[in-house]
């Protein structure tokens, strides 16, 4: 009877347990605590989860040692994280922190002079066509628009994050279990897994657990190469903030594929204000690098692991970020990645077990 079959019992499961949560989530008064928890938490755990797959296999490595255990390990890779941390903020923050207050106090009056100097440049060529004005308006209104879309993005995503403190507090010790014991997920997991589909289980299981460890890995890798070769571009034809506009490239290219070419607008801008003609050498700069990376960098980190087409990438990003925002656009591309695993996983399974 297909009413028996276990199926139509999980399937019903599921579906009461969505509904339950559905007509819960009406009820405000068990809402907000649970919205205020996952606002607390969630940020917290998501930057736990990408640190424990950097350094986990450090972790493995330390503890291979004989006379450590794994959580002196764990303290001695949180000793030498500090000690790199340190060393970073000596040798290279100090200029950071100059190159952004330098970009900060200046970029206004820069942005004013080539304002300026392209009202100059109209009325000189008398283009009938153009206002000066008008021209003058519309500059200053995309610029206020951009600054004002930037600081809105920036605060909500430190509202999401909710406090620095929260989260220097709270990411440690959540990421030391985690590397403490996360070795026993798998085992915990498999629990609830039929013992007839136990060898499936743990396959899937640790397929997913490696197509995430290459994702996050990868994707750092891939970022900390691209801001790289662009620094070195940007030092290569003297753009000014070189050092913080690389910076910005290796933070925005946590996002596929659009990444580089989000992280690079800030310089472009830059460049337009410094000289015209630089802003086509950072455009031969970014394509460069984008080749290098497409063609040699990407194909060697991620293997054949991860084969997800640009097109579909774009309309992960596309949907994911106008149905959640910043949070979409960072989590679209490993849960997509992990439900394409499971998926393949699973037809696999029914095609051997049909066969």
């Amino acid at each position: 009877m297909w009413i028996r079959h276990s199926f139509f019992k999980y399937a019903t499961g599921t579906l009461i347990v969505l509904l339950c949560i559905y007509f819960l989530g009406k009820v405000d008064f068990f809402l907000n605590p649970f919205q205020k928890l996952v606002t607390i938490l969630f940020f917290p755990i998501i930057i736990s989860g990408l640190f424990y797959y950097i350094l986990r296999p450090v972790v493995e490595l330390v503890a291979k040692q004989k006379f450590l255990n794994r959580s002196v390990a764990i303290i001695v890779v949180y000793a030498i994280a500090a000690l790199l941390v340190y060393l970073f903020i000596q040798f290279v923050g100090g200029k950071i922190v100059d190159q952004a207050q330098q970009l900060t106090d200046q970029l206004p009056t820069k942005v004013e002079n080539t304002v300026e100097q392209t009202k100059r440049l109209i009325e000189k060529n008398n283009f009938g066509m153009f206002s000066v004005e008008e021209i003058k308006q519309k500059s200053i209104t995309f610029l206020s628009d951009l600054a004002q879309t930037i600081g809105d993005n920036i605060a909500a995503i430190v509202g999401a994050i909710t406090s620095v403190a929260t989260v220097l507090v709270l990411v440690p010790f959540i990421l030391f279990y985690f590397l403490k014991d996360g070795h026993k997920l798998l085992p915990y997991l498999l629990n609830f897994i039929p013992k007839k589909h136990m060898e499936e289980g743990e396959a899937i299981l640790k397929d997913i657990d490696r197509t995430l460890a290459s994702y996050i890995l990868g994707q750092l890798t891939v970022g900390l190469v691209d801001g790289t070769l662009m620094y070195i571009g940007y030092l290569v034809i003297d753009l000014d903030y070189a050092l913080v506009l690389a910076l910005f490239v290796i933070i925005t290219a946590v996002v596929p594929l659009i990444g580089p070419a989000l992280g690079v607008l800030p310089a472009i801008l830059i460049a337009l204000i410094q000289d015209p003609i630089m802003v086509v050498y950072v455009l031969i700069i970014l394509f460069i690098v984008q080749q290098l990376e497409g063609n040699l960098v990407s194909p060697a980190v991620f293997g054949k692991r991860l084969q997800l087409h640009p097109l579909t990438i774009i309309l992960l990003l596309v949907v994911a970020g106008a149905l959640y925002g910043f949070v979409g656009i960072l989590i679209a591309i490993p849960l997509y990645a992990v439900l394409k695993v499971t998926i393949k996983n699973f037809y696999k399974l029914y095609r051997l077990r049909k066969s």
